[in-house]
């Protein structure tokens, strides 16, 4: 018998095709990747542009502009003084998405995703020339990153489909895969996207140093107070622990302004004008305005987003000089009712003229905070601060401009967006300590917290535990009537779960309401509970 043998067999290729899924994620990878590369390059050229342009920043400040009272206070109420940080995070997530869009639509249905880029370039770009002192250079950042990141997304999406291709043939035919195309795609996006974050971030860092102003300030000695404040006395502070301090320190100030990118401003450079309805417009330089006789003044700050109990106010003693003397030498004309201030990064108030002009009201522009120039965060090298209005219509940081007109003609950068054109600060109660949610033993527990009612000052605080009758807190003595007033109220804490309220009287004798109103659009009203356990 003879028996037949088979020839053998070619070996069995294991290559396999790319799925459409992985397909998918691949194309969205490669997208993520070019909007990578797209905004390092964007920062580079903003960098070579002197901050200009940058289309990141351009756009969450254009949001900001956009949005809505409403949206502006929930997300102040939801993210406090992290409101920035959310705005960038939810940037980088719709950014992201649409990269990934750009990626798989250009995987599919080419040029779709280079039409995606495109069109975020126009977004940029329009946004960064929408932006105070923008040019036509302005659009370059954004314009230039666009051409780089439509170039790299093509060739990315090229490679990807050779990469299938190669694998479709492979299954095809049973040849092996050499992986030389998997290895082009892949090589091409990690190497890319590495560099294009470290490049970006350090173009994001050189940008920031770039225009710092920090060592300029540090070298900065200011003037004594030609009239500078007493001592604080000792029974104008409480010691309680969990109070807050009567003086809040410069790096626990509250921050609420629509600045992404803290401006900043060689204090060489500025020049503050005042024009508009007047006889003699006046300009004054840093130095000249260090030059006057500057005078102290300790005031307390308001957000008008500041939720009953809520912690964006702070205290502060300020060192500047008074705005109504600069406006005197510049004649306001008759009929003028309101000073549009301007900032740096074009956010603009409105303050009424007779505030400003009235010799009983500490208006200043501030150079010093707390004994130091003023933070780059806080306005330096100059702002204004207006003791009994909320920021939004009183205190510009970075202020350039005061502009005297009407309130018929112009309007500031809220009252545009909805919230009231004068703001007078509403007077209000806090409890510090204890604080919700701590647990607390029984016996006696100081109840403690701050109230404020500016140009008038507080005559009283009552404390009411449960439904129980209202009791007089003890308070420290008023150092001044513009800023708030430290008290507190010893209680003999009993096991269980308590309900703490408080409420102030000002000098006139008015009560603080109880009538709860949000802070939209003119500040929030009622007042402030808290709810204890105590074991």
């Amino acid at each position: 018998m003879t028996t037949t043998q088979s020839p053998p067999s070619a070996p069995r290729s294991t290559a396999q095709a790319l799925t459409r899924r992985q397909l998918t994620s691949l194309a969205a990878l490669a997208g993520v990747v070019s909007a990578l590369a797209t905004l390092a390059v964007a920062e580079v050229v903003s960098l070579l542009l002197g901050g200009a342009g940058n289309p990141l920043l351009s756009v969450g400040s254009a949001l900001i502009d956009l949005s809505p009272p409403g949206v502006k206070d929930l997300v102040i109420s939801l993210f406090d003084t992290a409101d920035k940080i959310f705005l960038f995070g939810f940037l980088g997530v719709v950014l992201g998405g649409l990269a990934a869009l750009a990626g798989v639509l250009q995987a599919r249905k080419p040029p779709a995703g280079l039409i995606v880029v495109a069109a975020l370039a126009l977004v940029g770009a329009l946004a960064a020339l929408t932006r105070a002192g923008a040019g036509v250079a302005s659009a370059a950042p954004s314009i230039a990153g666009a051409i780089v990141g439509a170039l790299l997304l093509r060739a990315l999406i090229l490679r990807l489909h050779a990469w299938r291709r190669a694998s479709d043939r492979a299954v095809t035919t049973g040849a092996p895969l050499s992986g030389m195309e998997r290895r082009a795609f892949l090589g091409m996006a990690i190497a890319t996207g590495v560099a294009s974050a470290v490049v970006g971030a350090g173009a994001r860092m050189m940008n920031a140093a770039a225009t710092a102003v920090s060592e300029i300030r540090t070298a900065i000695t200011l003037p004594t107070a030609a009239s500078a404040l007493p001592a604080i006395p000792a029974d104008g502070v409480l010691a309680v622990d969990g109070i807050s301090p009567f003086i809040t320190p410069n790096v626990d100030f509250y921050r609420i302004d629509t600045a992404l990118q803290v401006p900043s401003i060689d204090p060489a450079e500025w020049v503050l004008r005042i024009d508009g309805m007047v006889e003699n417009p006046v300009e004054i330089t840093f130095d000249e305005l260090l030059a006057l006789p500057l005078e102290e003044n300790l005031v307390t700050l308001a957000c008008v987003s500041n939720e009953v109990g809520g912690n964006l106010i702070g205290n502060a003693l300020w060192l500047g000089y008074p705005i109504r003397e600069l406006l005197a030498r510049a004649k306001p004309t008759a009929g003028a009712d309101m000073v549009l201030s301007r900032s740096q990064d074009g956010f603009t108030a409105s303050t009424p003229l007779e505030v400003l002009q009235d010799a009983n009201t500490a208006a200043i522009l501030a150079v010093g905070m707390n004994g130091d120039p003023l933070p780059l965060e806080h306005g330096f090298p100059v702002r204004m601060v207006v003791p009994g209005l909320y920021g939004y219509v009183s205190a510009t940081k970075w202020v350039v401009e005061l502009n005297v007109t009407t309130f018929a003609k112009d309007e500031g950068y809220w009252t545009s967006r909805g919230w009231t054109a004068e703001g007078p600060i509403k007077m209000s109660s806090r409890i510090d300590t204890p604080r919700r949610g701590y647990p607390i033993e029984a016996g006696t527990v100081a109840i403690a917290g701050v109230a404020w009612a500016q140009h008038t000052g507080i005559s009283a605080v009552e404390v009411r535990v449960d439904d129980g009758p209202w009791a007089n807190a003890t308070l420290a003595s008023t150092v001044t009537v513009d800023s708030w007033l430290q008290w507190s109220y010893a209680w003999e804490a009993t096991p269980g779960s308590h309900t703490i309220t408080v409420r102030a009287t000002d000098s006139t004798g008015l009560v603080q309401t109880s009538a709860e109103a949000p802070p939209a659009p003119d500040g929030s009203t009622g007042l402030h509970s808290i709810e204890v356990e105590v074991s």
